[in-house]
């Protein structure tokens, strides 16, 4: 279904104003305006927000408790050991604890559970060996383990000691553990809320450190280990797709810096193997689509201990060898998803009436386990709506299930509604995992329709799509677009802009690109100033672009492409309709919205 574009009306005299204020091009000003930032003080803040906003870590829940007795066992010499989940929120939440160990001088190890033998968080026969090889361990978990109620009960019974560190949704009843710490299991604090596993862990080894100081201050080995752990804290807030906002958009915005200017022997030979040590800077995206990957791809195919090693190693032909092995892993990961992606497609277009459901829940025998989750959110991206991907063993074996959300529905709240037919689910408002039996599948998508149906509202109905400002080609400059940075990092509730700019005229016929022409790229111009514009997994508008009569208007996020110290500006294509459907559509023109800011 086509997606209303909705346009944000501009006062030219504000725009004007604010662009003045601030010393800054009128697209960025546009763009403040449009999202709320209406005073030029106000607007500075945002843009020059430091790490001086992150609260201190004794407002989080939990935090005190459990560095109190992170000390004691150092001091103890108690054997400290790090129980993570396998995503690369749970690897960098295990290596941001393990070094703030290792530099405390704490004899510290990790566990990490394999992902398609022991499945996530805590289980019963891991506790049962950790304290079998040592009974007086300590056991702190990392982005996992809040739900883990047996778990945590089996530890106590046997006197291991556990502590629980997560982010994730909780229910009425919280783990015995000798401390919990999340960001919101107590409504009464003002601790921010959004933070992701590795968030929470870089609290806790800050608490850690201040209480090996003086109590309020780390020494200054402890502090130099907390600069450089904020690098490891952006790559699992950008990874876990928590809201950039807040604390969160400072740790990303501080954790570029620090990984592009002070990245460890692991994570450089990363950068490297990913194409990204000799770019001049680092967003978001390049964590997001480029470095992140491969860290997963280690996770998803059973290899988590190899990236956690990586992510914390000091050799650099280890370093090396371990970054080259990731890569591989990654490429086999792509092979396998792509596979995935076409199967899922097929079996959705098989079923037009699940088209006119809210929630899509597709099931196949042959899928991998480790890859079904990237998979849903790229069904969910294409076909906009949330997705759960199920993958069958044989004979009664359970089905195990991973969803992404879309457009900020709150798949974990529908979940929980409708969970009767499952055995077992966990996760958070925009990804979900679950078990279930395959003949309940059927029921389970029925449900969640249903649920989902009452939570939506009319479930047909895509949102609009927000655009920031109208504007011509020749309004992108290399300069405008690298001001527009200053908005960033960007990722979830705080998007890259969003443009649309129209009257565009096709330079050369539409080209496909990638394995089986699934991405498309175009050559563009719009009154003499040419630009490419790419479309990730849209191949299939080549034609339809072709065959349109007329120029079009095109829905896209700037972005600047790099090559060999080149730079130029390149459109990354969202959305497109013919200039007829803007005009004509209920859509609003540039020239309505102005000559309704004149008559304001």
């Amino acid at each position: 279904m086509p997606r209303t574009w909705q346009f944000t009306s501009h006062d030219s005299g504000l725009v004007q104003t604010l662009a003045r204020q601030m010393r800054c091009s009128t697209l960025l000003a546009q763009v403040l305006l449009a999202r709320g930032l209406t005073d030029h003080q106000q607007a500075k803040a945002f843009l020059s927000g430091t790490l001086q906003e992150l609260q201190e870590p004794e407002r989080m829940p939990g935090v005190e408790q459990a560095a109190e007795l992170i000390v004691q066992a150092i001091h103890d010499k108690r054997r400290i050991t790090i129980y993570g989940d396998y995503d690369v929120d749970g690897m960098t939440s295990t290596a941001i604890l393990l070094q703030c160990l290792q530099s405390a001088g704490a004899e510290a190890d990790y566990y990490i559970p394999c992902r398609l033998e022991e499945g996530y968080g805590l289980n019963c026969e891991a506790i049962r060996e950790l304290h079998q090889a040592d009974p007086r361990r300590l056991v702190v978990t990392v982005d996992c383990g809040i739900s883990s109620l047996e778990e945590a009960r089996l530890a106590r019974e046997l006197g291991l000691d556990l502590i629980i560190t997560d982010h994730h949704q909780f229910g009425a009843e919280l783990p015995s553990a000798c401390a919990v710490v999340h960001p919101r299991i107590d409504p009464e604090t003002s601790c921010f809320p959004e933070l992701c596993g590795a968030g929470v862990a870089f609290k806790l080894a800050w608490a850690v450190c201040k209480q090996l100081g003086n109590g309020q201050r780390a020494s200054e080995r402890m502090r130099n280990f907390l600069k450089t752990a904020v690098g490891l804290a952006m790559i699992g807030t950008v990874a876990d797709v928590v809201p950039l906002v807040g604390e969160n958009r400072m740790i990303v915005k501080y954790g570029l810096e620090t990984l592009r200017k002070q990245a460890g022997t692991g994570l450089r030979a990363l950068l490297q193997v990913s194409g990204l040590l000799e770019k001049s800077g680092l967003n978001a995206e390049d964590i997001g689509f480029a470095l992140a990957p491969r860290l997963n791809a280690a996770g998803r195919l059973g290899q988590a201990r190899l990236a956690v090693e990586l992510l914390v190693t000091h050799d650099e032909h280890r370093a090396a060898q371990l970054a080259e092995y990731l890569d591989g892993l990654n490429k086999q990961r792509q092979t396998v998803e792509r596979k995935i992606l076409k199967q899922a497609r097929e079996e959705i277009l098989q079923h037009p009436d699940w088209l006119e459901q809210p929630v899509l829940v597709v099931a196949h025998h042959e899928w991998h386990p480790g890859v079904i989750g990237i998979v849903a959110s790229r069904v969910a991206e294409q076909f906009e709506k949330p997705t759960i991907l199920i993958t069958l063993g044989t004979g009664t074996s359970l089905g195990q299930g991973s969803g992404r959300s879309h457009a900020g529905f709150d798949l974990h709240a529908a979940v929980t509604a409708s969970a009767e037919p499952l055995d077992r689910f966990g996760g958070h408002p925009a990804a979900i995992g679950l078990k279930i039996q395959p003949e309940q599948i059927a029921p389970f998508r029925e449900l969640l329709n249903e649920v989902a149906t009452r939570q939506r509202g009319i479930e047909t109905q895509l949102p609009p799509r927000r655009i920031d400002s109208e504007v011509s080609l020749h309004e992108l400059t290399v300069g405008a677009i690298q001001e527009l940075e200053y908005l960033g990092p960007f990722g979830s509730q705080n998007e890259r802009p969003v443009f649309v700019t129209t009257g565009i005229q096709l330079v050369e016929p539409p080209r496909v690109m990638g394995e089986g022409g699934r991405h498309l790229s175009l050559r563009v111009q719009q009154h003499g100033h040419q630009m490419r514009a790419i479309a990730f997994g849209r191949g299939e508008w080549a034609e339809q672009i072709e065959q349109t009569q007329g120029s079009i208007a095109l829905c896209f996020k700037p972005g600047i492409n790099e090559f060999r110290g080149r730079m130029n500006v390149e459109l990354q294509l969202i959305d497109w309709k013919s200039d007829q459907e803007v005009f004509q559509g209920d859509t609003a023109s540039s020239a309505v919205r102005q000559d309704e800011s004149r008559t304001a």
